[in-house]
């Protein structure tokens, strides 16, 4: 058999999917392509961007 790889766009399809699949008794694993941890700093470092929570560094001060 063939390998389907599939990019919902929001979760409302993801949900579709799943649900498509498991009616039809198909199986599938999920992955996620980043560490949740790792996304949550992210998210957090951009809101402190936006709370002009930034220092600026001289390169000559590396």
């Amino acid at each position: 058999m063939e390998t389907l790889i599939v990019h919902p766009d929001n979760k409302e399809q993801l949900s579709a999917l799943k649900a498509f699949m498991k009616a039809f008794k198909i199986s599938f694993e999920e992955k996620t392509s980043y560490d949740p941890d790792f996304v949550a700093k992210i998210q957090e470092s951009r809101e402190q961007v936006k709370r002009g929570e930034t220092r600026t560094i001289n390169i000559a001060d590396l």
